[in-house]
């Protein structure tokens, strides 16, 4: 595009400077905004999340936040695992939902929604009938 006027290189550079401009207060933005985000979390401690499977099949866990699913980690059958929730998987409305997926099966457990405090407990029951399961925060 031919700005008029002007000539094409003169444009071509304009565009380059434009470009450029926009980059680098779209990195300036981004920098400066994850830094307080970072810190904020950083103070709060995280939560600690105890999932006993009672359960044959292994079971895949995540944690539902902020409108979004992460992966946590798998519990074998038929024993116990401990997870670490980092404080920015509780968000800023400390509401989440625990999934878990059987592995093998169409069977799944999802809690009802959970509000968690920086520092607080979870103790998740996974059961035989996934339908079933428990949980308690503490």
């Amino acid at each position: 595009m031919i700005t008029p006027g002007y000539s094409r290189a003169a444009s071509m550079a304009m565009t380059t400077l434009l470009l450029w401009t926009l980059a680098v207060a779209q990195g300036c933005w981004r920098r400066g905004h994850g830094a307080g985000e970072s810190q904020a979390h950083a103070s709060e401690p995280d939560v600690t999340l105890q999932v006993t499977n009672h359960n044959y099949l292994d079971v895949v866990v995540y944690v539902i936040h902020d409108g979004q699913r992460t992966r946590l980690g798998t519990v074998t059958g038929s024993s116990t695992q401990g997870f670490t929730l980092p404080a920015r998987l509780i968000g800023s409305a400390h509401e989440l939902r625990l999934y878990g997926d059987a592995i093998g099966s169409e069977d799944f457990a999802i809690t009802e929604l959970l509000l968690v405090q920086p520092g607080q407990y979870i103790e998740w029951t996974l059961e035989t009938d996934l339908r079933r399961s428990s949980v308690g925060v503490y």
